[in-house]
């Protein structure tokens, strides 16, 4: 029905006649011209009526905003003075011969020239998602999946398809259930993550697999979570962790410099303790230059228990965040809000310091907790912060991971509010995190129970799980994990002192993965792979603030579909096909 598309039309086509298919985004009648602006999905283009054909010019003057329209005209070029630079297409236009209406449009209940709120957005997506940015968003995401599609082909990547109706696998959310209906009482899960899946295609030999997958996870949500999202999934046989992050960071390299031009350059790499130190995040935006530092260890003597305690508790920490010159410019008032803020993550209270006179000692020093403080414990602080005048020092003392929780989230805000954060990409790779983490008196796996423990054996793990380090893998851009990976393991011994650590019972264990443990048994390769958030990555490449800006239709924070009005009540007869009954509780 097209000759062209809207966006294709430029200097050269000038005299050619065209047919244009699209939407009309814009109307406007002038002193006896019509002129619209067409729309399709690569861009629009200027289309001029000539009230001297009279049919034509009365079929126009009936255009309103979104018809549906078919065109015929001849591209001309646009004086030096009426080119609209704002337009890719804006050298040239359309004077029209052909017009028909496919289809009117009512007057839209939504309006692309003013702000709308989520809801009614993604109430009616099919007229959102005709905006440009949108339009932008979804075809970039586009192009991103096949470059990756065409890299991992590239380098010997298979793409394999896992099921989407499997077991429970414990991934650290709940999983969406499937009701069986041939199967009387037993229910289905929506997987996780193909993660069992890729092991045993690993077992199996394919020593190259890749999948753009669809991923479901029944947890609350946020601006970078759906429940269902898209992992491009990776797992390599007789690769190291060196390995694949190097074929992987050549990927996304590859990938930046494709689609946006930059050079992303060589990925550094810290550990995970070190990332904790220092932004109190295993996600570090290091655009951000605030950094905690540890003064615990002066601290110490102190008669003040707020800081003592911790300072003396194993398991606690004192850090200190400076924010240079920025004395003045934070009031109490902007303190207080700062202390409400820190709240949040479990913070009881927010100390400070502002360095008036460093060189007058104590008395250039304001603070309340200064009377605390004894002068040996002062010069030490301010010496190892680095403080200077018009400085302000904040002060988290707690149990370590509600420091790094609260003062890493207080970095961050800092650094918005006072714009320290540079315009760059700042990429890294987070590795050696611990194997596991204890919470309500017993061990949980940081990643999950199949990842691979550092240099020890399954004696030694057993030993001392606590001290333990995974083989795993962060790909950190911009403070956001875009993805993650590690070596599993790939021995029956390890699994089970992995499972025994976790608490994870012989029976239990062969109730919920005994086939991956019976293909444990028969050659299983050394494998190691990652997983990456495609929704992530897309949103930060468009400069998105929501994955929900680069999913078609996605759900809503409360994980509901309201262009669908989903979920829904099931009919009973269906329900009774499954052998379910429904009981709803009050909250």
């Amino acid at each position: 029905m097209r000759s062209h598309y809207c966006g294709q039309l430029e200097t050269s086509l000038v005299d050619q006649p065209v047919t244009l298919c699209g939407w009309v985004n814009k109307r406007r009648d002038l002193g006896g011209l019509i002129f619209i602006d067409m729309r399709d999905r690569t861009g629009l283009v200027q289309v001029v009526f000539d009230p001297d054909q009279q049919a034509l010019f009365e079929t126009a003057n009936k255009l309103r905003q979104e018809f549906c329209i078919r065109l015929t005209g001849t591209v001309r070029a646009r004086p030096d003075s009426q080119i609209n630079r704002s337009m890719a297409t804006g050298a040239v236009e359309v004077m029209a011969t052909e017009l028909e209406i496919i289809s009117r449009a009512e007057p839209l209940p939504i309006d692309f020239n003013q702000q709308v709120s989520e809801e009614q957005r993604l109430r009616y997506r099919y007229l959102d998602l005709r905006r440009p940015n949108m339009s932008h968003n979804l075809q970039f995401r586009a192009k991103v999946t096949s470059a990756v599609r065409r890299f991992l082909d590239d380098n010997g990547f298979l793409d394999i398809e896992t099921p989407m109706l499997t077991r429970a696998t414990p991934e650290g959310a709940r999983d969406y259930l499937v009701p069986s209906r041939t199967h009387k009482g037993k229910f289905f899960a929506l997987p996780q993550s193909p993660q069992l899946f890729k092991q045993l295609l690993m077992m199996s030999g394919f020593d190259r697999y890749y999948q753009i997958v669809k991923c479901f996870r029944d947890e609350d949500l946020r601006a970078d979570r759906q429940p269902e999202f898209t992992q491009i999934d990776i797992e390599t046989s007789f690769m190291s962790a060196d390995q694949v992050m190097a074929v992987t960071e050549q990927m996304v390299r590859g990938l930046f410099q494709q689609m946006l031009d930059v050079d992303l350059g060589e990925f550094p790499r810290m550990t995970w303790h070190e990332a904790m130190r220092r932004f109190g995040s295993d996600k570090p935006d290091l655009r951000n230059p605030l950094e905690l530092v540890d003064v615990a260890d002066v601290l110490q003597e102190v008669e003040f228990k707020v800081f003592s305690g911790p300072a003396n508790d194993p398991k606690g920490r004192v850090a200190a965040l400076k924010v240079p010159g920025k004395a003045d410019a934070i009031s109490r008032k902007a303190i207080d809000e700062y202390t409400n803020f820190v709240g949040i993550y479990g913070a009881k209270g927010l100390a400070w310091m502002k360095i008036n006179d460093l060189a007058a000692g104590r008395e250039g020093v304001q603070s309340p907790v200064l009377k605390f403080i004894p002068d040996a414990a002062l010069t030490a602080i301010l010496e190892r912060t680095a403080a200077a005048n018009g400085d302000i020092i904040f002060f988290g003392a707690d149990k370590a991971s509600v420091v790094a929780e609260a003062m890493g989230a207080l970095r961050l805000k800092v650094g918005q509010d006072f714009e320290l954060v540079s315009d760059e990409w700042r990429p890294l790779w987070v590795v050696d995190f611990p194997m596991f983490e204890e919470a309500d008196g017993r061990l949980y796996a940081i990643h999950h129970p199949f990842t691979a423990p550092v240099n020890v054996t399954a004696e030694e793990l057993k030993a001392n799980p606590e001290a333990a380090l995974s083989n795993a893998y962060d790909m950190v851009l911009n403070g956001v994990e875009v993805g993650g990976g590690s070596v599993r393991i790939h021995n029956n011994d390890m699994q089970q002192a992995a499972f025994e650590i976790l608490g994870i019972g012989k029976a239990e264990a062969q109730e919920k993965f005994g086939f991956l443990l019976e293909a444990l048994k028969y050659g299983t390769p050394p494998h190691a792979g990652l997983a990456f958030g495609l929704d992530r990555l897309v949103m930060l490449m468009v400069g998105a603030s929501s994955i929900r800006e680069v999913i078609a239709f996605p759900k809503t924070t409360t994980a509901a579909c309201v262009l669908t009005d989903a979920p829904g009540v099931a009919n009973p007869e269906a329900l009774a096909e499954l052998h379910v009954a429904v009981t709803v509780k009050d909250s």
